[in-house]
Formats: structure tokens, sequence, C-alpha cells
């Protein structure tokens, strides 16, 4: 349970002074629902508002307070807007604006004769000073010189925030120290509680905002240390393959070094009793899919059953179908089940699985639901770790009679930096090397004012009997935003080159996205018009030509991703990435790495380095991992640290229940990372 200390942290934001239905909604929107959440939702600036006593056109660009005297109202005819004539106390005149509304309401903010405090940004326009839009600071209202700037969204301002973040910091309880002693002091860091303050009263306060991404980190450490601990503490069984089925296996190419290097560490790991918690990163095409194969085949070897897990109903029916092809002729049983399977068909796979049947299961969130039990589940491989989380992996472990091994894959490659932060409580394999055959992808960045010439080239690739993706940013077109839409470039290219050309989009039902994708892996179709729905998941070897619009919107991990949808067999396969006309310096670095490299460890690293504060794996790849407070920047200096600081209370100071630790176990809770700790369930 959480401690009670904390209950007025996590209250609803409506117990906040001022906040009712209607502001909850923009705060909802921010994933401000607790109070918590708002002591936490931290400035990314400020601003400075200078004290003067006097109007000086010197002080034009900047923001000042100052006492002044409305003289006259000034009303424009029309839609025009309302000046204020205002003077300071030496008489220096300055021009009050407010455009739009009543101009009732500029003379009731401002009544003739009567001195006010006012701020804003002073500027010179044409002979005189003006303020437009100016703050009126009411009877006892505080009006702060520097003032923080928060992250909005419609309905709220900075100060209504500031307001809100100053009630939750109120509210937050003084907690005892975490941190080991030595390392706080050698950091100079201040407390929990007065790091808060700090951070909002000032939001430049480099050690405070240190100290509170440093708890945020270590927290992270140790929640993954203790699941490490629980998971290696206890006992699960050892499952010796005897190689029989996979001397069966035929396969028309040997192994990388890697894949086979990887194959040893996790037959290593199963022969254990303590579970294997591995994570497998793999660049696209590394050969991630046939190294789990080999690893349930060495479960199925053993006597148990293995059960993979894919984030969409294309990928796991893509590897439904990839070790149906890949295990054929093997006396082995392999299943598929999603949300889409329903009456007799799933009944009939749910029997089959219970029995033990089936041997190895491919699905989606579908096969950990409650009604699926497996007869003596062994093995989980969970692809594209990424999209889940520490809790979701532990309820498909607890479907095993002894907690099943575990290998976690992603074709997400990343950076060294943040391994340790998302996977801290696994051992970690790489696929370095690249099958043989396996030619590099061919780069090139190409202006959208070319874009008759580019359909012109896919018109020769088709006619060369080859395939093609089109990717498009959005499905439809939106008012804020002139990134092109799937559904009209669809209709365009359809103008062009008839049925060849197919669409698919995350808003399709399931079925009609697999028959798509159907139809586009059977070549009956030539060009698939696409959002980022085949960022993941889709093999189709005779597409060699992929064009990427607007590619300087996307982060290089997803570049990378949708390039690796081309590649896949052995022919040459090019990738086009059509750019607008004006280009950001980091849209510029990003277009030319990716014509520069194909590896995907490497561009993982720059985008790290790129993409700076407040994106450490973009929404694509964060999954439940959200940092709020700790930057990648402050990642890479806090990481090692606070793994080593997590240790050192697990080992040295006696865990989580000495008194460093009792503290430990309020920060889990404090910043979210109790969930899936289920040795803290029960304490």
């Amino acid at each position: 349970m959480r401690p009670e200390i904390l209950n007025p942290l996590f209250a609803e934001t409506l117990v906040l002074k001022g906040v009712g239905p209607a502001l909850a909604k923009p705060l909802d929107r921010l994933g401000l629902a607790r109070v918590v959440d708002v002591a936490f939702h931290l400035p990314t600036g400020y601003v400075d508002r200078l004290p003067r006593t006097e109007l000086m056109s010197s002080d034009a660009g900047r923001i000042i307070v100052i006492t002044l005297t409305a003289r006259e109202h000034r009303v424009s005819s029309g839609r025009g807007p309302t000046r204020v004539q205002a003077t300071d106390v030496h008489g220096n005149y300055v021009s009050l604006v407010f455009f739009g509304g009543s101009s009732g309401w500029a003379k009731k903010l401002l009544p003739i004769g009567e001195a006010k405090r006012v701020s804003g940004r002073l500027d010179e326009y044409g002979q005189e000073l003006q303020i437009v839009h100016p703050d009126i600071v009411e009877e006892g209202e505080e009006l702060r010189e520097r003032e923080p700037i928060y992250p909005l969204s419609d309905g709220l301002t900075s100060r209504r925030l500031a307001a809100l973040t100053t009630q939750a910091v109120a509210r937050a309880p003084d907690l005892l120290e975490w941190i080991e002693p030595g390392l706080k002091a050698k950091r100079e860091w201040p407390g929990w509680h007065e790091s808060l303050a700090r951070i909002h009263a000032d939001p430049s306060d480099a050690k405070a905002r240190e100290r509170l991404a440093y708890d945020e980190v270590f927290a992270n450490q140790l929640a993954m240390t203790l699941v490490r601990a629980d998971t290696r503490k206890r006992r699960g069984r050892a499952l010796h393959g005897d190689g029989r089925l996979r001397d069966l296996l035929k396969l028309p190419y040997t192994l990388t070094g890697a894949q086979s290097r990887t194959v040893g560490e996790i037959e290593g790991d199963l022969a254990q009793t303590a579970p294997m918690l591995r994570l497998l990163q793999g660049d696209v095409g590394s050969g991630k899919t046939l190294v789990a194969a080999m690893a349930m085949l060495i479960a199925v070897e053993a006597g148990a059953q293995a059960a993979m897990l894919a984030p969409t109903e294309i990928l796991a029916r893509q590897h439904y179908e990839t070790l149906r092809k890949t295990l054929a002729g093997l006396p082995i049983e392999i299943g598929v089940l999603t949300g889409r399977d329903k009456g007799r068909v799933r009944e009939a796979t749910l029997m089959a699985l219970a029995s033990g049947e089936i041997d190895i299961l491919v699905g989606t969130h579908a096969i950990f639901q409650d009604a699926v039990g497996y007869k003596d589940l062994g093995l989980v491989v969970v692809d594209e770790q990424h999209r889940f989380g520490v809790a979701q992996r532990m309820t498909l472990q607890a479907k095993g009679v002894a907690p099943p091994h575990l290998l976690a894959m992603t074709a997400t490659p990343i950076p060294r930096t943040l391994t340790l932060a998302q996977y801290g409580e696994m051992d970690v394999s790489r696929l370095d090397e690249m099958p043989p055959g396996r030619q590099p992808i061919e780069t090139r960045v190409i202006s959208e004012d070319r874009l008759d010439d580019v359909v012109n080239a896919l018109g020769r690739h088709l006619a060369d009997g080859g395939q093609a993706y089109w990717v498009c940013p959005l499905v439809e077109e939106s008012e804020k935003s002139d990134l092109a839409a799937a559904e009209m470039r669809a209709e365009t290219l359809r103008a062009r080159f008839g049925d060849k050309v197919a669409l698919v989009h995350g808003r399709m039902k399931p079925a009609e996205k697999d028959a798509v994708m159907a139809e586009f892996s059977a070549a009956r179709t030539a060009v698939l018009v696409a959002t980022t729905v085949i960022e993941v998941g889709v093999d189709v070897p005779n597409a060699t030509l992929i064009v990427i619009e607007h590619a300087d919107r996307f982060g290089l991990a997803q570049l990378h991703q949708l390039r690796g949808r081309v590649g896949r067999g052995t022919g040459r396969s090019i990738c086009l990435l059509m750019r607008g006309a004006s280009l950001s310096e980091t849209s510029r670095a990003r277009l030319a790495l990716m014509r520069e490299t194909n590896d995907g460890f490497r561009i993982a690293e720059e985008d790290l380095r790129l993409r700076g504060a407040g994106e450490l794996l973009g929404t694509k790849q964060s999954g439940e991992m959200a940092f709020r407070l700790a930057t990648p920047d402050m990642m890479a200096d806090l990481l090692q640290c606070a793994h080593d600081d997590a240790r050192l209370l697990i080992d040295r100071d006696g865990g989580l229940e000495g008194p460093r630790g009792q503290a430990a176990r309020t920060a889990l809770y404090l910043f979210d990372r109790d969930a899936g700790v289920a040795l803290l369930r029960s304490g």
C-alpha cells in the first residue's frame, strides 16, 4: 500500500483551490490528474520582470513592472484596439494597447486617475512607447519578478499553473532522505521538498532540477534492481533442450556469429533454475526472429510450451506465418491468438493450449487474458519490448506453473546510456551483424518540389515489377497542419497507377488492415500508401523502394524503422526521404546521418544527442517508461550513479527494511515505480 504520508499528493487536482470541472479538462490534457502530477510539472523557462519607477526607451524589448496612472481611454471604431494613455510618476507617457474584447473591460481595469501596478513587454511604436496586453496587478495579488513558463494547453496560462503548483508544493510533505548521505553532500543537492519549491520559484536553479531528476532515475533503477533480485530469488525451472528439433531444422543459410553467440547465451540462461530475464537488441533485419525461434525450440525440446507476444495484430500474424515456414516439417504445433479470434476458433485454440497440444503460441495481448491457460508455459518471448511494461511482462509470467523464462526483443536500437534506464533489470544481448546477402539500403534526400520526378521514378520501378511503400505522417488533412495526408496521396497515385495502389492506416479495423497487407504481400497491389502503422512488422522482400514524405518531421529512430521496411531481400533497395523547403539545423543533421549510415546503433546514439530535453525515446519508443523530470542529457550523467546507489542500498544498507530503505520505499511510490514490483505488493 502507498504510504499515508503521500496521500495529499495523490489526491485528484479538484482538491486544489480554483480547480473545478472546467479547469480539470485542460489539466487532464496535460496529464495532470493528481496533485503530484502538478507538482512534477516543472517549468521549462522563465520571464524576468524588471522593476522600474520610470519609463525608458532603453528598456524596449524587455518585460518591466511599473506603477502607471491612466490619463485617457481611446476607443477605436470597428474592430480596432483600445488604447489607454498612461503616465509614470515622472509624467512619461506609454500607450497600453488591448486588442479584441470591449472597451469597457480596459476602462474597468484602468480607471482614469488611479495608479496601478502594470507589467508587460515595453516596445517602441513609431515615436511612442507601448505595452500590448499588459498584466494588471489586482489589489493583494503578488506579481513575481521571475515568472516561470510552463508547458500549457488551451484554457491554461502560466500564471494560473504557477498558482496551482504553489498549492501542490504546499501539500507536499517533508520526506526522509533516500539518497546516500555521501553522494548528496558531494553533489551539493538540497533536500527533496526544498528542491521542489526552489525549481518552481526559479526555473534556472540547476541543483534543484538535478536533484529531482536524480530522484526519478534512482526510483527507476531501484525498482528494476528489486525486480531483478526478486526474479533471481524465485525458483523457476531449468529447460535443457536435447537438440532433437534443432537438428531437424533445415535452414538455407548459416547463423551469423552474433546469432550463434546469442543463442548460446539464451541456452545457458534457460538451463538455470533462476528465470531468464534477457533483452535481445537487434537492428532491422539482423535476424532476431530466428534467434527467438531457436529459443522456443529449446523450450519445446525440454517438454515445455513457449508463447510469443507481439504488439499489433499485423505483427502477430506475420510472426505466426514466419514461424510456420521456418519450422515447417518439425513435429510441433504452432497456434495464433489475437483479439480478432472469436467463437469456435478461439475455443479450439484455448482447449489445444490447455491440453498441451499447442507447443508455441503467437499472439497479441489476448494471450495473457484470464481465460487463457497453458499446460506448461516455460518461455515467454516479447517482441517490440518498448510497447510493454514491467507489469505486463509479469502478468504473462504468472501464467506458468513456475515463473517462465523471459526473452524480450526490440528492433529499436537503444543508446547504451538509456539501455540501463529502460531495461536495467535485464541481461542484454546485441545482434550487431547482418546476415550475409543483405545489401545496404541506398538513401537519398530529395526536395518535395520534385514530387513529379519521384512519381515518375515510382512508375519506372513498378514497370520493372517492383513494389513500393509511400509513407505519409497523417491520415487526413488538418487545419493546423500542412502535412500531406495519406488518403489524398493515395487518391493522386491512383489517378496515375489505378488499382495497383492500396492504403493502410491506424484507423482501419484489424481485419481490414490484414486484408490490405495480404494483398500487398501477395503482390496483387504494387504501392502501399501508409501512415507509420507499417513502422514495425511488415516483411515484403519484393518491396525495394520506400518514399517517406516530410521526412524532416520524423525523428531519427522512426526514420530508421521505416527505412527497414525495404532491404528485406537480396536485391538493391532505395529509400527516398522527401524534405520540406526550409530545414532546421537539427533536421538537416538527421537527414544527413540517414544518408550516411545504415547502422541503427549509431543512429540511436545520435538521435539522443540531437533530440535534447523532453524526448527521451519519443512517444513511439517510450512505452510506459516515462521520465517526467529527467531529460536525456541528465540521464547520461545520473544513470550510472543512480544504478550504483540502488545496488548500495540493497547490498550494504539493508534493502527496503533499513532506515534509508523505508525512505526509498516511499520514493518508489512517489515516482510511480511500485507497479510490477511484486515484493512491494506484499509489504
